[in-house]
């Protein structure tokens, strides 16, 4: 399969999870405010990586059961929204790029710069 079927597929799975997600009634799952952050589907459309990240203010294990026991549920929506031959076995792999990408803005956002050559913008005229 060309690469750029994959890539539309990819994304495709990613917009449909995140919106199943919102229906799921597991107060694990419903509670923590997940969002689906990737999604990669292998070449042979069997099974799908689905990344996610949610609000620290949960367990990270328990969220983690909330979606493999609602792993069906999602794979049975996402059948009948998507066309495709093939429905893939999910797994979910939390992602903590975005509490990473926030951490080190944090730390852009503290660097203070200081003139320490002392030249000013004028010295060169």
């Amino acid at each position: 399969m060309a690469n750029y079927r994959r890539g539309r597929i990819n994304d495709e799975m990613l917009k449909e999870v995140a919106i199943v997600l919102r229906e799921v009634k597991d107060p694990r799952v419903q509670n923590a405010f997940v969002s689906v952050t990737g999604a990669e589907v292998t070449p042979d459309l069997k099974y799908a990586k689905i990344y996610y990240s949610f609000l620290q203010n949960s367990d990270p294990k328990e969220v983690a059961k909330g979606l493999k026991t609602a792993s069906g549920f999602i794979r049975g929506q996402i059948a009948k929204r998507m066309n495709l031959r093939i429905t893939p076995e999910f797994t979910f792999v939390h992602d903590n790029s975005i509490k990473h990408g926030a951490h080190i803005a944090t730390l852009l956002e503290g660097i203070t710069f200081s003139d320490e050559d002392g030249e000013s913008e004028n010295d060169g005229e």
